[in-house]
């Protein structure tokens, strides 16, 4: 047996050994930890840009609603009317004018915006023609059955198309921007 001069420490090797490897064990967790924090913090940003893009739709409806012919900036109709982006927003052709900002406050008809918004939510409105709605034609009729006794036309309805978005892009400062559409009947 040895005495106590004769040891080469070979018990600090292994004591370091397992040190460092519980500190490479720490720092992944570590990463882990913060990689999902960074995950949560950015679905929680991208769902308070969704309510604001909703609240930017729910404005213009209403806007629709209440005076369609002062409401759209650009006539997207398949006769006559300019041939519009799906994204109005990145649209060179927009007019200047298109792009209305959604006025917060608590009075009946408006929205309040979140004090955690990323921006000023925003949308672009567009009359895309007047077309017969599928809904009111009859079943098993033919583009001319009103000559051959049918119910008749359908009803016909003004289509709007409203494109918002919950901020501008330039002045989020990288956060998120989420953009949505709908169709509104008039």
């Amino acid at each position: 047996m040895r005495g106590p001069a004769q040891q080469r420490g070979i018990a600090l090797i292994v004591a370091l050994l397992l040190l460092i490897l519980i500190s490479l064990v720490g720092l992944a967790a570590v990463r882990g930890t913060i990689m999902q924090q960074k995950m949560a913090s950015n679905q929680y940003d991208r769902e308070v840009a969704f309510q604001n893009s909703e609240a930017a739709l729910r404005a213009a409806a209403q806007v629709v609603v209440a005076d369609p012919k002062a409401a759209f900036i650009r006539n997207c109709a398949p006769l006559g009317g300019a041939a519009c982006l799906a994204d109005p927003f990145s649209d060179p052709q927009r007019p200047a004018n298109a792009i209305q900002a959604v006025k917060g406050g608590s009075a009946a008809g408006q929205f309040t915006v979140s004090g955690i918004a990323t921006g000023q939510p925003e949308f672009v409105v567009e009359n895309m023609g007047t077309f017969q709605d599928p809904a009111t034609i009859g079943l098993n009729q033919t583009a001319n059955s009103t000559q051959y006794g049918g119910s008749g036309p359908g009803q016909s309805y003004t289509f709007y198309r409203i494109t918002a978005r919950s901020g501008d892009p330039t002045k989020t400062r990288g956060r998120a921007v989420v953009t949505l559409q709908t169709l509104i009947k008039q």
